[in-house]
């Protein structure tokens, strides 16, 4: 199983971790000591390495024989790196990590650091859709920006349906809470005329001076 998916830049500040094993120790420490597995490899190494000081970690107390890997990929200023056990393939995991990259570049139009800061529900969000409780569930570019594609609009409709009043409103339809509430228009008219009327007041005060 997949047991650990994480983002970091080359600094080591971690970008994005979500962990499908319970941690035994803090989350702080497993990221740096991944960060300096990764980082200090040579560009013409491999892109996955055996990583048995990683199991006090994630793998259970009591399980016997289980071996880590990380596998990782490096784009300009990130590290994609997932934490697997022998059961997955390594070449299977560096396609995920494509079709995970793939995926955000559909969503945020070739995506970076920024784009996973300041949208990290979104990037989650992606993440779920290709992987659930540590099981590849997804590995279809097209599928996966569709599921997005459609929660982000179930969103939006969410939103506009408890939010009347907020602009680009209205749930196709209408929402069981804004049915027979108006528009926006009316007040952008009624804005329109007060404007206007004030302006035809000073005109006539100052034709009348």
């Amino acid at each position: 199983m997949i047991h650990a998916v994480l983002i970091f830049n080359t600094s080591g500040v971690p970008r994005l971790t979500k962990f499908y094993s319970s941690l035994h120790r803090s989350s702080q420490t497993l990221v740096h000591k991944i960060f300096s597995l990764v980082s200090t490899r040579a560009p013409g190494l491999c892109n996955f390495l055996d990583a048995p000081e990683l199991e006090s970690f994630l793998t259970a107390q009591d399980a016997d024989g289980e071996k880590l890997r990380v596998v990782y990929r490096h784009y300009a200023t990130l590290y994609f790196v997932f934490v697997v056990d022998s059961a997955e393939s390594e070449l299977g995991i560096l396609d995920l990590i494509q079709v995970f990259v793939e995926s955000l570049d559909r969503s945020f139009e070739n995506v970076c650091e920024l784009d996973l800061v300041f949208h990290f529900d979104e990037v989650h969000q992606i993440l779920s859709e290709v992987i659930q409780g540590g099981i590849v569930l997804e590995t279809n570019v097209e599928e996966i920006d569709h599921q997005v594609q459609r929660a982000a609009k179930a969103r939006k409709e969410s939103f506009a349906s408890a939010n009347p009043l907020s602009l680009g409103t209205g749930v196709a339809g209408g929402g069981s809470r804004g049915s027979g509430l108006p528009s926006l228009g009316w007040l952008t008219e009624k804005l329109a005329g007060v404007v206007q009327g004030i302006c035809m007041r000073r005109m006539s005060m100052s034709l009348t001076v």
